[in-house]
């Protein structure tokens, strides 16, 4: 299947609320879509680790991610545990890629989704896993990291951040689109 074009932060659908889907077959296709548009944009643009259906135009609880050497394809997944230990970093976005949005995520996670067979999965993510698994879970609510930005100077354009933040020890490190290493930066830490 071909590489999809990935919907823009102003696009009203990417607001919508994503149904359930029924069936693995009805998955199958999305999916493929979904792995060969992530690859698309880590060709073109360097960096990416997972996409939501609903980025590719498919209003689908569906999301696919590539994380640590391994592939992830999530059908109506939802939270079993969510920690109220949070931390902080910078987060971006494939709808806004040159747009980075300083948030607070729970550090720890649980996420119950059906496979691409339809089996029932568990998967107990922490620090970046933890961050990517809410950013595309936040996508299949209509949330973007732009509605959890920590104040009016939690945004800076990806240019400034590199310029002002990358190597720098206090400085935390981009979010969902990263392939590199990862600081999290504990939000007690701030």
């Amino acid at each position: 299947m071909p590489a999809r074009r990935i919907l823009q932060l102003g696009d009203p659908l990417l607001r919508a609320v994503s149904t359930p889907v029924e069936t693995s077959a009805e998955a199958v296709g999305i999916f493929e879509d979904l792995r060969d548009s992530l690859h698309e944009f880590q060709r073109t643009r360097g960096f990416g680790r997972g996409i939501s259906a609903v980025q590719i135009g498919e209003t689908r609880r569906l999301i696919y991610i590539e994380f640590e050497g391994r592939s992830y394809s999530l059908r109506n997944p939802v939270y079993d545990l969510q920690s109220e230990e949070k931390f902080r970093l910078w987060d971006d976005c494939f709808s806004f890629p040159d747009l980075l949005v300083w948030l607070e995520r729970s550090q720890i996670v649980r996420v119950r989704y059906e496979d691409e067979q339809g089996a029932t999965q568990i998967v107990d993510a922490t620090g970046a896993f933890s961050e990517l698994l809410q950013h595309e879970m936040d996508h299949l609510d209509g949330i973007l990291s732009v509605d959890r930005a920590l104040g009016r100077d939690a945004f800076c354009t990806r240019d400034e951040y590199q310029r002002r933040h990358r190597g720098t020890t206090t400085g935390a490190t981009i979010g969902t689109a990263t392939v590199a290493p990862e600081t999290i930066v504990p939000a007690s830490a701030q």
